[in-house]
């Protein structure tokens, strides 16, 4: 009676004839998963916002966080200087 029973999936026990590395070599695993603090799904933009924030706290390299804040800091200088803000209201007039 095998029309009421669901089809398996076949399932191979295949090995590399000349592997010899650690575990499987068809494992995909993500590149910086082991580095992440966070590796879960996230739901919304804030908690991937979230997420974000307590992986840059938590980042032990402290020079990778200053180069972040000096990307982050020159983006933000180009964006200015193509929408033309005018930097004179930090400066004090007299």
């Amino acid at each position: 009676m095998r029309y009421f029973k669901p089809l398996k999936n076949k399932s191979y026990n295949y090995k590399p004839r000349f592997y010899k590395g650690e575990g499987s070599p068809y494992e995909v695993k993500r590149k910086f998963s082991e580095f992440r603090v966070n590796d879960h799904k996230s739901i919304g933009v804030k908690q991937r916002f979230v997420n974000a924030l307590t992986d840059y706290k938590t980042n032990p390299d402290k020079k990778a966080n200053k180069r972040v804040l000096l990307i982050v800091a020159i983006l933000v200088l180009i964006f200015m200087y193509i929408i033309d803000f005018d930097l004179s209201i930090f400066v004090k007039q007299r």
